[in-house]
């Protein structure tokens, strides 16, 4: 059975000598001191490795089960998620007000990617509760506020996200589900939402659907989209529950993977709603949990990546088979482990060095989100806003990878159950699918972020690596090893937006035609960006004798791999965008 060890010490690497959180001027930041984030850290450790992740593969196993209208979850998830509510964990970055421990969501990344990794479809009831705890705290009136965030603070309710339909996904404007205007001012829904994750469960007393659907009357298309809340149960004048509402579960998908979560077709009829936000603007409100689970979605990545990445090294260690072609390393087995082997090196070194850079990435991400909202920096907003696509896509297309060259370490014994390898794989898969495609995330980020505010955002990306560079140049190992290969990648960068505001306006499938590739080749450019960092910090920490050098020599030995073997993929990325559209859409439809 796979294993888990929360990397406590490769976080605060990250938070204190990279990011230096303490330091900094984000309120509440002064707070989180190295012996704080440690005991919290510590206490997620030892829930996520003790109690989730031996149930990860009951949940694979098992599945969830929809008997006579009720959905049961597997063996052992009910007690752990009160065991999870107990500690206070749902609630660890909610506002106070509501009753949660208001710490910044900088820590609740942190805390997220443990428990990511020790349970992916377990911790996403909580997950999708607190997406939804955050549109209703952004959009929600004072008695909305007052009626569901303190019970979804700590998950005694849960939330989920209901956007997609049989017929429609992206394209939400097709939407059919109707919203018919009641005279007590609310609203009777009906219509058929599928893939709803934790759709119904039996963990919770209630669940608070968000649910987008069409007024009656109102704008076709998107314009007429607007966003309500319904709950499971219809909720009291006095906080209590009430009678069901018109919602049911018609079934439980079948899916590749994350089975201990509930994914549901949700049947409303004539279901009571109470519009969220404005009318005809429910996707502005639902953008709100969107992007919460966008970045949360890029952390799944990282997450079965870790997991993964932490079996494939004890695998490796373990496994005879060979000897090293340099001279026996085991000489009293009858084979040496698989570990001295350069291509299995380099698989656990492609591992290594993409989970390290992607939690770097992912935290500096995190500090932009509480800088923008704890500290109001709207220029803070305005690049995390066009760091989110490439988040969620490349860091999902890159995390799932990893869990396969995991995999792929293990031999015929990854292929099998018995070690339970393949579910990494399968899990991680679906993160490159939902809360929008990677593909529309690549669009969305070449079509639509590159260009807000006059490319203002973009252009503050590009001043922050010239000016790092510029800084640090002096430090001879650092300019080699880091600086000048990250110089090289970020002039890629560079020249790729150059194509397209050359070649986008002729035509625009020049630019959507290569819009993956950029979406890579940018996500290439941030982990470059955190490796250069990290590699600074490290340096600092040896000058200064640090009582751990083993742990800050490897981490400069896994940046250099990362920005020799892995950074140079800027090049081909930035070749495939010159080459256009031209080739892409040579054929015809019907040739296909």
């Amino acid at each position: 059975m796979p294993t888990y060890t929360a990397p406590i010490k490769d976080i605060n690497f990250v938070l204190h000598d990279v990011l230096k959180i303490s330091e900094s001027s984000i309120p509440g930041y002064a707070d989180l001191d190295r012996d704080f984030t440690t005991s919290i850290l510590e206490e997620a450790g030892k829930i996520t490795s003790e109690v989730l992740a031996p149930l990860n593969v009951v949940g694979d196993r098992e599945g969830c089960r929809l008997e006579n209208g009720v959905v049961y979850t597997p063996t052992g998830f009910k007690a752990a998620f009160n065991q999870v509510r107990d500690g206070g964990w749902p609630g660890l970055a909610t506002d106070e007000e509501y009753g949660g421990q208001g710490l910044p969501y900088l820590m609740g990344t942190a805390v997220g990617e443990m428990f990511g990794s020790a349970n992916q479809a377990f911790t996403m009831y909580q997950g999708l509760t607190n997406g939804a705890y955050a549109s209703i705290h952004a959009h929600g009136t004072d008695a909305q506020k007052t009626t569901y965030l303190p019970k979804m603070t700590n998950c005694e309710w849960t939330g989920t996200m209901n956007l997609t339909e049989p017929h429609c996904g992206t394209d939400l404007g097709m939407m059919r589900t109707k919203a018919d205007p009641q005279s007590d001012g609310s609203y009777k829904i009906t219509g058929q939402k599928i893939f709803i994750s934790a759709g119904d469960h039996d963990m919770a007393d209630n669940i608070i659907h968000l649910v987008l659907a069409k007024i009656t009357g109102g704008p076709e298309g998107i314009k007429g989209v607007s966003l309500f809340i319904v709950p499971k149960f219809i909720v009291n004048d006095d906080g209590s529950l009430g009678a069901r509402n018109g919602v049911s579960v018609g079934s439980i998908e079948h899916k590749m993977g994350i089975h201990g979560n509930s994914t549901c077709v949700m049947n409303y009829d004539g279901a009571t709603g109470y519009l969220l936000g404005e009318e005809h603007k429910g996707m502005r409100a639902m953008f709100t949990m969107m992007n919460h689970a966008r970045l949360g979605v890029g952390l799944q990545g990282l997450a079965q990546a870790e997991a993964a990445y932490q079996n494939a090294v004890i695998y490796a260690k373990d496994r005879l088979q060979g000897r090293a072609v340099t001279g026996t390393e085991n000489p009293n087995g009858p084979a040496d482990p698989i570990i001295v082997h350069p291509d299995i090196r380099r698989s656990l070194m492609d591992q290594k060095s993409f989970v390290e850079g992607a939690r770097a990435f992912l935290l500096w991400g995190a500090s932009l989100i509480d800088q923008t909202h704890r500290a109001g920096d709207k220029d803070a907003d305005g690049l995390i806003s066009l760091m989110t696509p490439v988040i969620k896509g490349f860091l999902s297309d890159k995390g799932y990878d990893m869990t396969v060259q995991a995999q792929q370490v293990y031999g015929g014994h990854g292929y099998i159950e018995e070690h339970g390898m393949s579910q990494f794989t399968r899990d991680a898969r679906i993160a490159m699918i939902y809360e929008g495609a990677n593909g529309v995330q690549a669009l969305d980020l070449v079509g639509r972020k590159l260009a807000v505010d006059g490319g203002k955002h973009v252009m503050a990306f590009f001043d922050m690596v010239k000016s790092f560079i510029k800084e640090n140049e002096g430090d001879d190992a650092l300019k080699a090893d880091f600086l000048d290969p990250l110089k090289a990648a970020s002039k890629d960068m560079q020249t790729a937006g150059m194509y397209f505001i050359q070649n986008g306006m002729k035509n625009p499938n020049n630019a959507l035609a290569g819009s993956t590739d950029f979406m890579h080749l940018f996500g290439h450019v941030c982990l470059g960006l955190m490796w250069a960092r990290m590699a600074k910090a490290a340096s600092a920490a040896l000058a200064d004798g640090t009582s751990d050098p083993e742990f800050y020599q490897t981490k400069l030995a896994t940046g250099r791999y990362y920005m020799a073997r892995q950074l140079p993929a800027t090049a081909l990325h930035l070749t495939r965008i010159q080459s256009g559209a031209d080739t892409v859409m040579a054929l015809t439809a019907d040739a296909f």
